[in-house]
């Protein structure tokens, strides 16, 4: 589970993100959709505890970000926009490195670093330093660390970015088997048919607002009262410009 508590971001005059109050249910994928300069890196970057919020807090499970840091990021997962790996170290290195922040034995590390390199398609080449790597594989390569330690939440920044389309659709798959198991997804991007295909529920964020939130249908019905129905054909991309008014 993950709430938002009346979370709000001030730069100056300026607010970055407005009150967000919302819930995301256990073992949901969530998308989190805007234009470019909405807020949602800033959003997910309070979350995470990168950032420190003008006001209110997230909850993720039964953790406040801000009073038990370490007891929320230990249930999470979490891939940034522009994830940082350790050039010099391989990525086997690199995941014994973030399995043992995280406190995992020697042994359960090793088997699960070797399953997540085969997952990723890594495993051939999980000897060679990453700074040898293509930037789809390093995308892999942060995902595979963000998963070692089995969080209960996954929050993703633009995960898409930099995959190839034999990629794009292992990490659908991949996202729609962790739901099924439980895990909550919190997803933020910008591929609208990803977000379509993935998400039981969508937030559309603009201008630091959460300008609509629900399933599909309840988006369509809203975008159906602002828009010419004839405009609006039921794809989310076509929600999304009716709900934003953009052109």
């Amino acid at each position: 589970m993950i709430r938002f508590v009346q979370l709000r971001k001030l730069y100056g005059t300026t607010v970055a993100v407005a009150d967000l109050e919302f819930t995301v249910a256990a073992g949901q994928v969530f998308g989190f959709i805007g234009p470019n300069g909405a807020g949602k890196t800033t959003t997910i970057r309070m979350m995470m505890g990168l950032l420190a919020p003008s006001a209110g807090t997230v909850l993720l499970g039964d953790h406040d970000i801000g009073r038990e840091p370490e007891a929320a990021k230990a249930i999470t997962g979490y891939l940034p926009d522009h994830p940082f790996l350790y050039d010099k170290l391989t990525a086997s290195e690199f995941l014994r490195f973030v399995g043992g922040l995280y406190g995992i034995g020697a042994r359960e590390l090793e088997r699960r670093s070797a399953d997540l390199l085969v997952e990723f398609g890594l495993a051939e080449r999980a000897e060679e330093l990453t700074e040898t790597y293509s930037h789809g594989m390093k995308q892999r390569l942060a995902l595979a660390a963000a998963l070692v330690h089995r969080p209960r939440i996954l929050v993703l920044d633009e995960p898409m970015v930099g995959l190839d389309p034999q990629g794009a659709v292992a990490l659908r798959r991949l996202l729609a088997d962790l739901s099924a198991s439980g895990v909550t997804i919190f997803l933020s991007t910008h591929s609208l048919p990803v977000a379509e295909a993935l998400c039981d529920r969508i937030g559309i964020l603009d201008h630091g607002r959460l300008v609509a939130l629900g399933s599909l249908a309840e988006l369509r019905a809203s975008a159906a009262t602002r828009a010419d129905r004839a405009r609006v054909d039921g794809s989310l991309e076509a929600v999304f410009l009716a709900i934003t008014g953009a052109a």
